[in-house]
């Protein structure tokens, strides 16, 4: 089983507008938040995600939120923990 990557220990602060995002969930894409297709062949789908006004946001880089793609914290208990760090 191909497992996740963790880009990041820190959320991505963004200003979005109003659109429709595709959030990378294996964490090998190289637009990070956002997916680039690397997932092609890992059993990965982006997740989409709709924003209907200008607003800041914190998008989880770790890719272990509970709260998908919007950062919780997790990566607060992970840093050094993940099975291919960076990537």
């Amino acid at each position: 089983m191909v497992k996740i990557v963790s880009p990041a220990f820190s959320p991505a602060v963004l200003e979005l507008e109003p659109g429709s995002y595709l959030w990378c969930r294996c964490g090998r894409s190289k637009r990070q938040p956002f997916c680039d297709g690397a997932h092609a062949g890992t059993g990965f789908r982006p997740l989409a995600f709709e924003v209907a006004e200008n607003c800041r946001v914190a998008l989880c880089r770790c890719k272990h939120t509970s709260s998908e793609p919007y950062c919780d914290g997790t990566h607060a208990v992970m840093e050094g923990k993940s099975d291919e760090p960076g990537g």
